[in-house]
């Protein structure tokens, strides 16, 4: 007896059907994808030939298996290895071989592939369309053209079954004189997930160890996810919720014509996350119903590369210098793209230049403790004349 299925299944089984282990004592894990070289390319050319063959297709031209071979990779989600999803594949197929006779062509081409992954995403995209009408009319508000303080163009991922797209989301902080630290209105209206959470948290334990390692941490950040009315889930918008933050304290611009993805850790390195292609490709169709201007592009971490799929529009119109994709490891990188000034490094008295961002954060850091402190030793003044006072009445009273 053979049973296939999904691993949480297998494990359900396992933990509450006790004679389940003795049935089925052989366990065989099989990946969903394999690692891209010359001769899985032949395997899948020799599987596309056997389809055709088999159910009578057309047969497809090289550049036909081509374009197969790359809706493979956008399968898989990474450029170096190909999806074992045959059957989805072959879906693909299939229909490519419809448009092919429909326009009374003997091979399939590239365009008949192109225009069967198109019309597949025509049929189940229809959430994303409204998205992006709302974008392109102004209901929901994503600025594609000017510089702002404090304020970011973050990317999300909408996934809808088998179907996942992207759109851009404004990102605010406003920074101003307290103790409170970074409050996450997501998380204090409870519409945050725990690992969006963690992400903003971290972000803070990045900010105390740059900027207060001489004086107390005296700051209060709010920060959002403007328009946003469901859980936010996920730590990808770290950076991009750690850049807003800074552009506040430094009275710094983004430029709102980038988009920015990526998590980050305590030591500002910037960690790889999901949903890659379908951000930039969200980003990329908001520009271009905007009109591209050749100054927009999205900043992913350079981790990510080896997951880049995009679709054929996105890649000519990078290659034609409309859109720009840029992969940084540091956080220092995306600042400086995003607001054109460059980070600063600490010198080895601890301090940061002037005119760098750090330099400008520092500074701002440095008035808020001393506001702080100056408060606390007026309000501390204040309770010792109060109590003096009060002992002063008691005393006369006696």
């Amino acid at each position: 007896m053979v049973l296939i299925g999904p691993p949480y299944i297998y494990h359900l089984l396992q933990a509450y059907e006790e004679d389940f282990p003795k049935m089925f004592k052989v366990k065989a894990d099989f990946d969903v994808d394999v690692p891209r070289d010359d001769s899985q390319d032949l395997l899948y050319a020799r599987f596309l030939a056997r389809l055709c063959r088999d159910e009578h297709l057309p047969p497809f031209r090289a550049d036909a298996v081509a374009e197969f071979i790359r809706q493979g990779m956008r399968l898989a989600d990474r450029h170096d290895r190909l999806s074992l999803r045959m059957s989805l594949l072959s879906d693909v197929a299939r229909e490519a071989g419809f448009w092919a006779r429909k326009h009374d062509r003997y091979f399939v081409s590239r365009d008949d592939v192109d225009m069967a992954v198109a019309k597949r995403r025509e049929r189940v995209n229809l959430p994303e369309e409204w998205i992006q009408d709302e974008i392109k009319e102004g209901t929901l508000l994503v600025d594609l053209d000017h510089e702002v303080v404090g304020q970011v163009n973050g990317l999300s991922v909408h996934l809808l079954g088998d179907y996942a797209f992207g759109r851009p989301c404004r990102i605010t902080a406003r920074t101003f004189v307290g103790t409170k630290g970074v409050i996450d209105i997501q998380r204090e209206a409870k519409m945050a997930g725990s690992i969006h959470s963690k992400g903003v948290m971290t972000l803070a334990g990045f900010l105390a160890g740059k900027f207060a390692g001489t004086q107390p941490f005296a700051l209060s950040a709010t920060l959002t996810f403007e328009q946003a009315y469901s859980e936010i889930e996920g730590d990808s918008a770290a950076v991009a919720e750690l850049a807003s933050i800074l552009s506040s304290l430094a009275e710094a611009p983004v430029r709102q014509w980038l988009a920015v993805t990526g998590s980050v850790n305590q030591l500002g390195e910037i960690q790889p996350i999901g949903g890659v292609n379908e951000k930039i490709e969200g980003f990329f169709s908001s520009c271009q119903a905007r009109g591209l201007t050749g100054h927009q592009g999205v900043i992913i971490p350079l981790r990510n590369t080896r997951h880049l799929a995009l679709n054929r529009d996105v890649v000519e119109a990078v290659e034609r210098g409309e859109f720009g994709v840029y992969a940084v490891s540091e956080v220092e990188e995306a600042l400086e793209l995003l607001t054109g000034v460059p980070a600063g490094e600490r010198q080895p008295d601890g301090t940061y230049p002037e005119n760098t961002l750090y330099g400008r954060v520092a500074r701002r850091v440095a008035e808020m403790a001393t506001i702080v402190a100056r408060w606390g030793e007026r309000t501390a003044a204040r309770q010792v004349e109060a109590k003096v006072e009060a002992k002063a009445e008691a005393e006369a009273e006696d």
